[in-house]
């Protein structure tokens, strides 16, 4: 560990600080106490309120957004027996009024009308609720917010409207394979323990048949929401005296009721649930082999990671992995591994694979595979110079840590709050201390064919038994021993990892636009260094253009193909190169394949040299294009039973894209199509190629266009721009026809799509800003008032820089008629209340996306991919965000009348979803649309 960080980790003992000390007393206390990355310059303060009430304060300068998040250490473990989803049920209901805001609609609309946004989840052991927004509007938000934990209304009228919106979740997931898996994997284990609770909550579970649904609120709230199980995170620009004056006026008020995290005291597993296997029916095609082995929490010892240290080797993917013979046998296509269902005690050590369909016939002799590799792990994987690698990793990372959105920030960190001391809040997921060689033994101990629960799940199981909340078939098996399986050969440890950087130097440099190195005819680089982030890293992008590559399915599925076959020809060879902070993917697109590579500046351009060597000579095996071809076709045949607002959004986009092939064509188009195909299509597409790229990261001109040229001089393009097709947005004619999803879900569903008249700034900007108008209100009226479905949104959508607003909706009880009915009459009073619209009341919502426009890049990665996706526009345009802010800053509420009169003339696209519609061949149906004017 670098100094810095082992001096704060000897200095921090204190957990608290107290609030009598002074601010300057309690803010020196944190700095020691808190460990920070040394690429973390904001300011900490950790307080305790008079209630017990724990804070940690985080000032921050530079944030465009102000944030903050609620931990409560209540979930859904701690519900009722006579009512499950009751912890979930109350997260709903603590946005629908309190008493000093008794508006049920007014805190979203606050939110959102200051360019802010709002969430909150329920787990197992937590509910965590978190906003953020424009830092002017910071102290009225919180205000709101506490008001979630001092006087909740729970207002009689909205219980139990709010009661079918929980039901509506829950039956909009009913078909989800992970939520399914999940209940049958509790019938194997302890029935007393919680994760056999339903956590959802439905129509059946939330009533007042045994009691008042209110009154059970009302208690739930009372035995579980107190000052002393909350944990508080707020981030904001100003200094931390005025943050904590903020933070104390707000929440001294949250009630002490003087309680105590919940514990759980059950076991996973019984003297006599193990051994098992479980089979479980899935709806999605893809077949999973879980190995999971009852072990002590792991969050016990996190400091010295025992369980990262087995998870690592367990899950490795270089030469010699389990993995890596699973591929070479054809039986699997993934393997992780790590710990899950922890509960503060117990937790399951979790092996997953994910098979290929003749894996599924190998179960028994995949499993003697793993215990081989366990076998010899214990006998000679379990050495110090293993962990000090794993450590140095995990301290790099930690380094160079890299901020996320505030709003995420804080919800992790009042999170951590909740489970670690305050020195590790952000320090607890890179921690590694020790070499605990017992420990790693204790947990080896545990990884044995009599603690093992072996868990198929695959789409060809037919259950003897079906579970009550998801409809789940399952077969559980108690069993005395194991069938005889075979190990497969050519197993071995990983050796030292050869791609650790060495120089982590950050070379300084001033901020400037993008500049452009290379200007050929085939080639164009571009590039823009920074320091800004604190690493030394670097983000490569190159896109391989060929006007073939999406010029009907069979290209496209090809294109496909050959990117596939790259990722998964260099996946061992690279596994240790990721694991060193070294990543590369390769992915295909409507004009080619983009290469993109990020990671530490230090020997970069060995891993790319490899990859341009790979793409151009490496021998694409029938065995791989095979895996491949099974990974393309398990996805596409489950895009039926993707969410089905996931599916609405996709067909949109492959309605009005172009080039681009639907997800149904691309399927059909897969089986005729051989190793051979894409070793003569290897061909074809590197001999007709125009290359684009772009460097952004820590290093300078000269040596992002030597990178650049050693990958673009040995590609030799030929190609000039023109002779690549422009990405283009299609224009929705007046006669446009509803199309359906080739979707298996059974809610109803419709998405309203209304485009702009052209792509001009002005329209570009006009309708951001009713986007922002039309997001409460449509909520509100169709989801809170309507209740139509818990899925209810509508806002800005544009494709490039073409505008447009998206309205949907889905529902599990009413067909896509009465959502279109409501829908139109939801647009009439919308009408009214933009006939009716003041500059007065414009100017906040014109500022909300002012400011979501110019808000700052967050990291190195996010940067790069905003400006990689600049170069995709008709002109290079780097500073068109600022453009779009001053048109927006520019906008009256007589334009926006105007602008809102001419989208409600326009032809509207609309999809819609019903149980048994027949799927549109969406491809064909808007092969006439024209391209949307400029």
């Amino acid at each position: 560990m670098p100094a810095t960080t082992l001096a704060a980790a000897d200095a921090a003992s204190v957990d608290r600080v107290q609030p009598t000390q002074s601010s300057a007393a309690q803010s020196a206390l944190v700095q020691n106490a808190l460990i920070q990355s040394p690429n973390d310059d904001r300011q900490y303060r950790a307080i305790t309120l008079d209630n017990g009430l724990q804070a940690l304060l985080v000032s921050d300068p530079d944030a465009d957004k102000a944030a903050a998040a609620m931990d409560v250490s209540v979930g859904s473990d701690n519900d009722p027996a006579d009512m499950p989803g009751l912890a979930h049920f109350l997260e709903h209901m603590l946005f629908l009024g309190t008493e000093g805001y008794p508006d049920p609609d007014g805190y979203q609309r606050f939110i959102s009308q200051n360019g802010g946004s709002h969430n909150a989840f329920t787990a197992d052991q937590d509910t965590n609720f978190y906003f953020d927004v424009d830092p002017g509007a910071f102290p009225d938000a919180l205000d709101r917010f506490s008001q979630f934990f001092i006087s909740p209304q729970f207002n009689p009228d909205y219980v139990d409207r709010e009661r079918h919106a929980v039901n509506s979740e829950y039956q909009a997931r009913r078909d989800d394979d992970g939520r399914r898996i999940n209940e049958a994997l509790g019938k194997a284990l302890n029935p007393d323990h919680p994760i056999n609770h339903f956590s959802v909550g439905s129509l059946e579970t939330l009533n007042s048949d045994k009691r008042p649904l209110r009154q059970a609120l009302l208690d739930f709230y009372h035995q579980h929401y107190g000052a002393n199980v909350m944990h508080l995170a707020v981030l904001a620009p100003e200094p931390l005296d005025t943050i904590e004056q903020q933070v104390r006026q707000r929440f001294d008020a949250v009630p002490d009721r003087d309680l105590k995290k919940p514990v759980v005291d059950q076991p996973l597993a019984r003297d006599g649930d193990l051994p098992a296997s479980l089979r479980i029916k899935t709806n999605e095609a893809r077949r999973q082999l879980e190995f999971l082995f009852p072990v002590d929490d792991p969050i016990l010892e996190y400091a010295d990671k025992p369980d990262d240290y087995l998870a690592n080797l367990l899950g490795h993917e270089g030469e010699g992995s389990l993995l890596a013979a699973l591929r070479k046998a054809g039986w699997a296509d993934g393997l992780s591994a790590g710990t899950s269902q922890g509960d503060g005690q117990h937790a399951l050590f979790d092996i997953s694979i994910s098979l290929t369909p003749k894996g599924e016939n190998h179960l028994d002799d995949i499993q003697a595979s793993l215990f081989d590799q366990i076998r010899r792990i214990r006998d000679h994987g379990v050495d110090a110079w293993r962990y000090d690698e794993q450590a140095k990793l995990a301290e790099q990372s930690f380094r160079f840590q890299q901020r996320s959105e505030p709003i995420d920030t804080v919800s992790g960190m009042a999170m951590s709050l909740a489970h670690y001391p305050l020195k590790d809040v952000q320090y607890a997921p890179y921690r590694m201390d020790q070499f605990d060689k017992a420990a790693i033994d204790d947990i080896l101990d545990r990884l044995t064919p009599g603690n093992l629960l072996r868990v198929y799940s695959g789409p060809d199981v037919s259950g003897d038994e079906t579970t009550q909340y998801f409809a789940t078939p399952y077969t559980l098996t108690r069993r005395d021993d194991w069938p005889r399986g075979t190990s497969l050969d050519g197993l071995a440890l990983p050796e030292p990892n050869p791609y650790i950087a060495e120089d982590l130097s950050v070379q300084p440099f001033n901020s400037a636009e993008p500049a452009r190195l290379v200007d050929s005819p085939s080639v164009e680089i571009w590039h823009q260094a920074d320091s800004e982030f604190g690493a030394p890293r670097v983000e490569w992008r190159f896109s391989l253009q060929n006007p073939d590559a999406t010029q009907d399915a069979r290209h496209a599925v090809l294109t496909r193909l050959l990117a596939g076959w790259l990722n998964d020809g260099l996946n061992e060879r690279f596994y240790p190169a990721s694991l060193a902070g070294q990543e590369f993917a390769a992915y295909a697109h409507g004009r080619g394949i983009t290469l993109a590579f990020s990671g530490w500046r230090d020997h970069q351009d060995r891993l790319m040299q490899t990859v341009i060597e790979q793409l151009q000579q490496g021998d694409i095996t029938d065995g791989s294009i095979e895996r491949v071809k099974q990974g393309l076709e398990r996805n596409w045949e489950n895009a039926p039973q993707d969410a089905l607002y996931r599916q609405m959004q996709r067909t949109l986009g492959e309605a009005l894209m172009r080039p681009q092939i639907s997800t149904p064509n691309m399927l059909a188009a897969i089986d005729e199509i051989s190793a051979q195909d894409v070793r003569d299509y290897r061909r074809q597409f590197l001999g007709k190629l125009y290359v684009q790229a772009m460097a952004v990261g820590n290093l300078d001109a000269t040596l992002a266009k030597r990178e650049g040229l050693l990958v673009a001089n040995a590609l030799a393009p030929q190609l000039r721009a023109d002779d690549i097709p422009p990405l283009t947005v299609l224009d929705v004619p007046p006669d446009a026809p509803a199309l359906h999803p080739a979707t298996a879900r059974n809610d109803a569903a419709v998405l309203r799509y209304l485009q702009g008249p052209d792509r001009a700034l002005q329209s570009q900007a006009s309708l951001a800003v009713i986007g922002q108008l039309i997001g409460p209100p449509f909520f509100a009226k169709l989801r809170t008032d309507e209740q139509l479905g818990y899925i209810v949104s509508a806002g800005y959508a544009p494709f490039m820089d073409a505008p447009g607003l998206m309205m949907l909706v889905q529902s599990p009880s009413v067909a896509s008629d009465t959502i279109e009915q409501r829908m139109d009459a939801f647009l009439k009073t919308f009408d009214q209340r933009i006939e009716a619209l003041s500059d007065d009341d414009l100017a906040p919502y014109r500022q909300a996306v002012r400011q979501q426009l110019l808000q700052r890049d967050q990291s190195l990665s996010a940067r790069a991919d905003r400006l990689w996706q600049t170069l995709a526009y008709p002109e290079a345009d780097f500073d068109r965000r600022q453009q779009l802010a001053a048109q927006v800053d520019k906008l009256t509420a007589s334009d926006i009348r105007s602008a809102w009169q001419t989208l409600r003339h326009s032809p509207a696209l609309d999809i819609t979803a019903d149980p048994r519609d027949q799927p549109s061949d969406v491809d064909a149906l808007t092969s006439d649309f024209e391209p949307l004017t400029q």
